[in-house]
């Protein structure tokens, strides 16, 4: 199976100013797009050649499970975004979310707290386990908590490339303007 990287649902000027064109030309354009061409270049002649990123991610290790990981949580990442979006989930999403926090505010401040302090590279991640309760995990470098069980809801990319350009050292400000940008229905379909 050859992997492409996939269009995004917008321009690449569309989130401006949370999130720069120049930040998706790098973020997207070349860190997205190395992590497909090496894992393309990684599992071929491999017994994951035509494997999906799911299976690959689940059983691989090393380089391949990396970069599979990657092209994974980076994908999950940007097609939750959308120009003028924000606001709060509705429906069974909206009722899980103040089940396990309390509120969507309290749920905000504990993904906030859990993507500004993941130490060096990585994700905050929304998840639901095989109970449908959700919580909030933080994984490093290209980890995905498909591995432990858990089904991805929404994931906040806290690896310096996804803030740099645009918000220098200051990832809390990133991370405060983040929510103006999710796509809740999108979000929503994966509960």
């Amino acid at each position: 199976m050859k992997f492409e990287l996939p269009a995004l649902p917008y321009a690449h000027d569309a989130l401006e100013p949370i999130i720069s064109k120049q930040t998706i030309e790098f973020h997207y354009g070349k860190h997205h797009q190395a992590y497909v061409n090496n894992l393309n270049n990684l599992v071929e002649g491999t017994e994951f050649a035509d494997a999906d990123l799911e299976t690959i991610i689940k059983k691989s290790s090393g380089g391949i499970f990396n970069n599979a990981a990657q092209v994974w949580n980076h994908t999950f990442y940007f097609e939750a975004f959308a120009p003028n979006a924000g606001g709060e989930p509705k429906g069974a999403l909206a009722e899980a979310i103040v089940k396990a926090f309390g509120s969507f505010d309290a749920f905000k401040e504990a993904f906030n707290k859990a993507a500004a302090t993941q130490f060096g590279s990585g994700w905050a991640w929304l998840v639901k386990d095989a109970n449908g309760d959700l919580k909030i995990v933080q994984t490093a470098n290209a980890a995905n908590p498909l591995t432990d069980g858990l089904t991805p809801v929404l994931t906040c990319d806290v690896w310096e490339h996804a803030y740099y350009l645009d918000y220098q050292n200051k990832r809390p400000d990133y991370i405060g303007k983040f929510w103006d940008l999710i796509n809740w229905e999108v979000v929503e379909k994966r509960f």
